[in-house]
């Protein structure tokens, strides 16, 4: 059974084994796309991928039909140079040299939810362009790092926040985040990527939180465009955005979207990877 925790969904052990199955099909996704991630390719292109991984799986889109008005009409969020989060893909959207481009994936499998995301360098892309995209995987690394059982929730955001600050000039995007996630794709908690750490509920195990960081070559304030889906910079700046989906357990952590469930990442921070992931 499932129990509930400040109105936050714990999970079992094996219903977090189930969350990793549907992990293992998003990084496959991910992977496939960023493979794919050509000049030319379109974002419909890319779309049909993940189509066909969670179809060669048995999985279910997250995001297809999620929510609108109107529902969402892709498996994937793509979202280019200054689009932040929850671009629709399309045929006419064609991936150029030197774009930065978010991708952002989730499946359901057995009834449990898995969602990640990556930001792909297209091409030849700037310096800036690379140094804010690697500042925004740390920060959700560092962010991850920070997800402690006996912690509080903000200790993410306020790691996730710093981490950003030592990498560079970077904005980070105000108002969106992270979320839990389980058999919804979002649920609470809602994580921002900025705060004082030691607030909010205590994290505790059993949670299963998706830790996505976006972050802008500019300012830190978006905007809506006319399809009601696609975030943009206010400004037009470039952005960046990655996310994982991660458990938290007694002995340590799981980051059930990472191929390796985060040995390497986590590993290189000190942080304990749970026995349950082996």
């Amino acid at each position: 059974m499932r129990r509930r925790r400040d109105d936050i969904e714990l999970k079992t052990p094996d219903q977090i084994r189930s969350m990793r199955a549907a992990g293992l099909v998003v990084a496959a996704g991910l992977a496939a796309m960023t493979e794919a991630a050509k000049p030319g390719v379109s974002t419909h292109e890319l779309d049909q991928i993940a189509r066909r991984v969670l179809a060669e799986a048995g999985a279910v889109s997250s995001f297809l039909g999620y929510s609108g008005p109107p529902p969402f009409p892709g498996v994937i969020c793509s979202s280019r140079n200054a689009n932040v989060v929850h671009g629709i893909p399309s045929q006419d959207d064609l991936l150029a040299d030197g774009d930065l481009i978010s991708l952002d994936f989730g499946a359901i499998v057995d009834g449990w939810h898995g969602d990640a995301a990556v930001t792909v360098a297209v091409g030849e892309v700037v310096a800036d362009a690379r140094a804010l995209s690697e500042a925004c995987r740390t920060a959700l690394w560092d962010g991850i790092a920070a997800a402690r059982v006996g912690g509080r929730l903000t200790d993410i955001s306020h790691a996730v926040q710093t981490s950003v600050g030592r990498s560079g000039e970077f904005g980070i995007v105000a108002g969106y985040g992270g979320h839990g996630i389980g058999t919804s794709m979002h649920m609470d908690p809602h994580i921002l990527n900025y705060g004082k750490p030691g607030k909010g509920p205590q994290l505790v195990a059993g949670m299963t939180l998706a830790i996505e960081p976006m972050i802008t070559l500019g300012s830190a304030q978006t905007r809506q465009l006319p399809d009601n889906w696609t975030v943009r910079t206010a400004d037009g700046s470039l952005s960046a955005h990655w996310e994982h989906t991660v458990a938290l357990l007694p002995d340590g952590l799981w980051v059930l979207t990472a191929q390796d469930g985060g040995r390497a990442e986590l590993g290189a921070r000190g942080v304990p990877i749970s026995a349950l992931a082996d």
